[in-house]
């Protein structure tokens, strides 16, 4: 996450209009936006190749996968955070106030980069777990075949499932299995 705007203090409502009016997407957090930087060709190619996964999966049922450009609100944290793909079966979310946030996701998922690693499995990971529905927590390295999936068992722990190259990830929230691999399809990693 980059440094706070120079902008004064926002509630969520100014926030999500003057949002809509910026060249680049923010964060908010607190009654402060935080500028979020670009991406790289793999993390890019992460994210759209899990979204079209699981829209394939899917394709049929309630739940819809989102990316970027999609806003995820957790009203418990005071915070509207742009996950890098999310899945909710939620019929609040499709309703016409849930058409810049929705509030009820399932599944979110995180590319890690050097400049975000620390943020997305730490304070980002702590917001997200305020958010009552979220069941898992998926998060993909871009620099090797590796991912990490937090998934809440029923005493409300999460708990960690790491994902080794040539593994599967297991998507109890949605009864899916999807092959580790299938997410690093054309990328090419650089060390």
């Amino acid at each position: 996450m980059a440094l706070p705007q120079t902008q004064p203090r926002f509630d969520v409502e100014s926030y999500l209009a003057w949002e809509e009016t910026q060249p680049e997407r923010h964060e908010y957090f607190a009654g402060e936006v935080f500028a979020m930087s670009g991406g790289t060709d793999a993390h890019y190619t992460i994210t759209l190749n899990l979204a079209a996964s699981l829209r394939s999966a899917l394709a049929g049922t309630p739940c819809r996968p989102f990316v970027s450009g999609m806003k995820v609100s957790i009203k418990a944290a005071d915070a509207i955070l742009y996950p890098d793909v999310f899945l909710t079966c939620d019929a609040r979310d499709k309703a016409p106030e849930a058409a810049l946030a929705k509030s009820h996701p399932l599944l979110v998922a995180e590319v890690l980069s050097d400049s975000t690693a620390a943020y997305d499995r730490g304070r980002k990971f702590e917001l997200y777990q305020q958010i009552p529905e979220l069941q898992e927590y998926l998060i993909i390295e871009q620099d090797r075949a590796h991912a990490d999936l937090f998934r809440k068992n029923d005493d409300g722990l999460w708990v960690l499932h790491p994902i080794p190259a040539g593994g599967t990830i297991s998507l109890q929230s949605v009864n899916l299995n999807l092959p580790l691999a299938g997410l690093y399809a054309d990328v090419e990693f650089s060390r």
